[in-house]
């Protein structure tokens, strides 16, 4: 496997595309994976044929996809391969759940009760 994962998941995304596409590295944050990639699709069916397209082109290049989830009403499917997460969402989701910012908190972004913090975590509950 010459080219790695993200090259061939961010490339797939182009291919197709997709809008606002973000790369996170998330090693220091959790040992489930090591990188997130957030994506756009600007209607149902582009989410759909955005996840499509590189859950097809992961596993030409030799990539095992763990699971799919959400391409029932592609308004947000997750494509997990493991080390690499592919969140596809359509912007108005994406807007809603900012992923970006909820994984680029670090521990101690907020000093402890405050209302800052108090105001995140409502919004995750």
């Amino acid at each position: 496997m010459t080219q790695s994962l993200n090259d061939i998941v961010i490339s797939a995304l182009e291919d197709v595309k997709a809008q606002n596409i973000t790369s996170l590295d998330v090693r220091e944050l959790t040992g489930v994976m090591d990188t997130m990639i957030v994506a756009s699709g600007n209607s149902n069916r582009q989410v759909k044929s955005l996840a499509t397209n590189v859950a097809v082109e992961g596993k030409k290049a030799g990539f095992e996809i763990i699971g799919v989830e959400g391409d029932d009403t592609s308004e947000w499917i997750l494509v997990d391969f493991g080390d690499v997460i592919v969140h596809i969402m359509l912007p108005a989701t994406r807007a809603f759940y900012d992923l970006e910012k909820l994984w680029s908190m670090r521990p101690g972004d907020f000093p402890d009760g405050s209302e800052d913090e108090q105001n995140m975590l409502g919004d995750l509950s």
